[in-house]
């Protein structure tokens, strides 16, 4: 019974991060951004939520949702932004037509309310 609960609940939250994306996918949108990938995986193994440009910057977002925004925060640990970071890179290495654009990692945190929080330039390409 108790893994029928948490498989219940690990779908439910699957399901929610899906529908943060798309939201938060509809925000960039409106701010004029172009959507080039959603839920790209690098060779790494680390997926990138969103992958968008605009004015020659291309922006990698996580999404990460959960009851506030702090906790939201919290889901997002140094090692799957180091992974998150290798296949931003992977990604512009293998479109030469991106090779001079500045690129930034975007924190969109999404609550449980459906209010998105941008933190931008969460992380910093080396």
């Amino acid at each position: 019974m108790g893994n029928d609960r948490r498989s219940t609940r690990g779908r439910m939250a699957h399901h929610a991060g899906l529908a943060a994306e798309a939201q938060v996918a509809q925000h960039y949108e409106r701010a004029g951004f172009s959507i080039l990938a959603t839920r790209w995986r690098g060779q790494y193994g680390g997926e990138i939520d969103l992958i968008i440009s605009r004015d020659g910057v291309v922006v990698f977002v996580e999404v990460k949702h959960s009851a506030t925004h702090a906790s939201a925060a919290e889901h997002l640990l140094p090692k799957q932004l180091n992974r998150i970071a290798l296949s931003a890179e992977e990604f512009v290495a293998a479109r030469p037509e991106l090779a001079a654009t500045d690129m930034r990692l975007d924190l969109a945190l999404v609550d449980q309310r459906g209010v998105i929080e941008i933190v931008e330039n969460a992380h910093i390409f080396g």
